[in-house]
């Protein structure tokens, strides 16, 4: 057997937990046999529903009654001490005792915890909130969603580098297409960072990745971009914007095919097809973002995603480990060089 990807789970963070973590990780390992769990949190509770439902190869549960809440500031989080189940998982991949680290608390705190123990890439000034969502011809990458709310020009084109090597890393195969969100697709339209933006990355293309200058919010999905940039706060408003628009048209849907008896017949008849749909604006088959800037990947599940949800977060730990992506220096697994390249 190959070597195990040791994965740092914080099993207390989010709503429902550690029921529905340890329900994602039971769900994930059905299928998927390459993964070795580090489980912090209440050891009771996490025994309870691991009910020896996985081979104890495959987890090591370490234990500690401390959490951060989902009502904590940030700097609370932080505060409540170096024996949360938050910040043991960190410190975890800060000591190479694990590969990555996957938690669905307080993105805050996580955030400041990440910070306080693990080092920013040389040249980065801030780490950015990355997502993969779905287009019309695959996925694409999308940062900041709410990590930095004001920006410079820097930072976006920092964003711009990392989310096209977070691209690469997962799609080896394609060439990443980075554009920034703006208002509209003209030069001259924009606030001055975004201006500024443009202009420092035409005059410093890369060679990595396709600079396709800037997109507007009905064009996130069309495909003819696969890495999207903005500031925290806009990247934030169009990511709940989706969530909210995927709901009100499955909901809608729904309602619409259950109706009347002929709708009801045409449901059945399009069955396949509308599970396939369904599939597709299932914002659980997305979840995992991905704290990006750090020297050692850090993934961020929502809060409030169910065991499917979470089990799809630590597929893209998964994912984020074999393509080597944010390593800066030797990690459990290799001793390559980073595949991230430098900002400078």
């Amino acid at each position: 057997m190959s070597e195990l990807i040791k994965i740092a789970v914080d099993a207390m963070g989010g709503d429902g937990s550690p029921e529905k973590i340890i329900k994602g990780i039971i769900h994930n390992h059905s299928s998927n046999k390459e993964n070795f769990f580090k489980i912090f949190g209440n050891e009771k509770e996490i025994q309870k529903y691991l009910n020896n439902q996985i081979d104890t190869k495959f987890f090591e549960i370490i234990p500690t009654d401390n959490m951060v809440k989902s009502t904590d500031s940030p700097l609370e989080g932080a505060k409540r001490g170096k024996n949360t189940s938050m910040w043991l998982s960190i410190e975890s991949v800060k000591k190479k005792e694990a590969d990555i680290v996957v938690s669905a608390g307080n993105t805050g705190a996580l955030l400041v915890i990440a910070k306080l123990n693990l080092k920013m890439i040389e040249n980065i000034d801030k780490p950015a909130l990355s997502a993969l969502w779905p287009n019309k011809n695959g996925m694409s990458v999308v940062l900041d969603l709410g990590a930095n709310i004001e920006c410079s020009s820097k930072n976006l084109s920092d964003f711009s580098i990392m989310g096209a090597s977070l691209y690469k890393s997962l799609y080896p195969s394609e060439t990443p297409n980075v554009a920034l969100l703006n208002i509209g697709s003209e030069e001259l339209k924009g606030n001055e960072v975004i201006k500024e933006t443009f202009q420092l990355m035409n005059e410093n293309k890369k060679k990595n990745f396709n600079f396709s200058g800037y997109i507007e919010g009905n064009e996130l999905m069309n495909g003819k971009v696969n890495v999207i940039v903005s500031d925290g706060f806009t990247g934030n408003v169009a990511l709940k914007t989706a969530e909210g628009t995927a709901n009100f048209i499955t909901g809608e849907l729904r309602k619409a095919l259950s109706g009347s008896l002929i709708a009801k017949i045409s449901s059945i008849l399009n069955f396949s097809n509308l599970k396939k749909f369904k599939k597709r604006l299932d914002p659980r088959l997305y979840n995992g973002a991905i704290f990006i800037g750090l020297d050692t990947p850090v993934v961020k599940s929502h809060g409030g995603t169910d065991y499917i949800g979470f089990s799809n977060s630590i597929d893209v730990c998964n994912r984020i480990v074999k393509g080597c992506l944010l390593y800066t220096s030797p990690s459990p697994r290799d001793a390559h060089e980073s595949r991230m390249p430098s900002s400078a």
